[in-house]
């Protein structure tokens, strides 16, 4: 199988590491192309601030580092420069960024916020607050509020990957606030399956979770992923990296998920042209 990673967090954001550290640790793979996706600055834009996005100040270095590193790589390593965008109901989305205006080849659509201010993708004692205070303890009220959010991300458009789509799970380890079997999260699934199919949008199978002790399998699920390929949904492996070595993270395990759910190819980013994206399929 043909390696590559578009979900990559340095120092930039919330990962540990340089760009060219990333760099070098892809080619020792054997990676044919590596893709920076810095959450995207949301404080100019929305009021909050956080520590794990990339700031408003830094955008531009950012940008800098990376098209230095295209340079510096390029006959060895494909480079490409994109943005993780967190869609935030009423707050940003990715229309909020023009890839030609900012000179970006790709960006990744992800939802973390079911509320203006808090996310699923937190700790456990987080998520436990987050349920009790906003959603008085109604876990399949959260699961909802999360899917709406996925669909409306998805409905509005303008990115180019959807990011670990089920990441609302990551805290409900051995079904601790609701299980994956109720018909209302099956039926959820089903109906998020066709959103995303409808949409042709590439939908990534995300091993950052593996790769950081949060869950025992990748982002999306085997049941969504079965429901994705029956919709010809197209997909792809990325690691979520906030480590170089990440890079790579559970790449088998998330190959032979693919296979299960009857996949057989997965693709492989090309670029930007006339402002789309070019992808090409290769056998898993």
């Amino acid at each position: 199988m043909t390696y590559s990673c578009l979900h990559t967090h340095t120092s930039f954001c919330d990962g540990s590491g340089v760009v060219e550290d990333f760099c070098a640790a892809a080619y020792k793979k054997r990676f044919v192309s590596l893709g920076f996706s810095a959450h995207a600055p949301v404080t100019k834009k929305t009021g909050l601030k956080t520590d794990w996005h990339l700031s408003d100040e830094c955008f531009d270095e950012y940008c800098t580092a990376v098209r230095c590193a295209r340079e510096r790589w390029r006959g060895k390593l494909d480079v490409y420069l994109g943005l993780e965008v967190d869609y935030i109901e009423g707050l940003i989305s990715a229309r909020d960024f023009d890839c030609a205006a900012l000179g970006l080849d790709y960006l990744i659509g992800s939802v973390h916020y079911v509320t203006p201010s808090r996310c699923v993708d937190c700790s456990p004692e987080e998520f436990e607050k987050l349920l009790n205070e906003d959603f008085c303890g109604d876990a399949m009220a959260l699961v909802n509020r999360y899917w709406d959010c996925m669909e409306s991300m998805i409905s509005l458009g303008g990115f180019d990957i959807i990011a670990h789509a089920d990441i609302v799970k990551k805290n409900n380890k051995d079904g601790k606030w609701f299980s994956e079997n109720d018909d209302r999260y099956v039926k959820r699934l089903e109906r998020i399956a066709s959103v995303i199919a409808e949409s042709g949008i590439v939908t990534e199978v995300n091993t950052g979770g593996r790769s950081r002790g949060y869950t025992v399998e990748p982002y999306p699920s085997l049941r969504l992923l079965r429901l994705l390929q029956k919709k010809g949904v197209p997909v792809m492996i990325n690691a979520d990296a906030h480590k170089p070595e990440h890079l790579g993270g559970f790449y088998g395990e998330a190959r032979s998920l693919l296979l299960e759910a009857g996949f057989t190819q997965h693709c492989l980013f090309q670029g930007r042209v006339d402002g789309r994206p070019v992808w090409k399929t290769e056998p898993l």
